[in-house]
């Protein structure tokens, strides 16, 4: 569903993304983990039209999209839930959902999508009238997921959505990443400082260190690796 190839992204001189290369298929979890400044973050502005790509190439269904823009790639089946959530404080929960659905106009159909949010965060539905910069942190990241399904994406990307979260919530949280992946087959590419949480979630891993991917395989593996328990596992 999606392909990286040799993708390169800057700032300025500085060279955030060294050629990397990465692939996703449908119905998969995969997550990118890696240290603060890695370009983790960088990776999925890049993907999502929000940071200009150097060079390289990027696919979404065998469609190049690296010089797509930003609303057009939401339209075409990709949504992001960033990092430190951004929401938008001033307004309810309701109408912060409704942002989600800004470029659709399927109104039966996103009215359903509300219903199944609601059921998978009953918490939101009962604070669906109050401001969205009044929620905890848990509740707005459940809330910056749910607006990011509110596009109905074909890939959901998922930037840290642990930060700042007591255990018991990212707990919660990655319960239901799991569930709506299964109840929806939505494709998931997570980044997530957890590497231990975000492996055993996933289907398939990569490693980015210093701009570049230095390892990928099966999740499982990946969390029985020597290099990966010593660095991003504390073991």
């Amino acid at each position: 569903m999606l392909k990286l190839i040799d993708v390169e992204t800057c700032y300025g001189n500085i060279r955030a993304l060294k050629g990397i290369s990465l692939n996703v298929a449908e119905g998969e979890i995969v997550s990118l983990i890696g240290a603060n400044g890695a370009g983790k973050t960088t990776t999925l502005m890049t993907i999502s039209g929000l940071v200009p790509i150097s060079s390289g190439q990027i696919f979404f269904n065998n469609k190049r999209i690296e010089k797509t823009d930003p609303d057009k790639i939401v339209a075409a089946g990709i949504s992001q839930a960033p990092e430190g959530r951004r929401i938008f404080p001033g307004l309810s929960v309701l109408e912060n959902l409704e942002m989600g659905a800004f470029l659709r106009a399927d109104q039966r159909e996103i009215r359903k999508d509300m219903d199944y949010i609601f059921d998978l965060f009953p918490l939101l539905n009962k604070r669906r009238h109050q401001a969205g910069g009044t929620l905890s942190g848990g509740e707005q990241q459940m809330l910056a997921i749910s607006r990011a399904l509110m596009a109905r994406p074909k890939l959901l990307l998922l930037d840290e959505p642990s930060l700042g979260l007591s255990p018991l919530m990212t707990n919660q949280i990655f319960e239901m990443i799991k569930k709506i992946n299964s109840e929806q087959h939505m494709t998931i590419f997570l980044v997530e400082q957890n590497a231990y949480l975000a492996l055993k979630l996933s289907h398939r891993g990569y490693v980015m260190e210093n701009g570049f991917i230095t390892l990928e395989g099966q999740a499982a593996a990946l969390l029985t690796d020597n290099n990966v328990k010593k660095a991003y596992l504390g073991i």
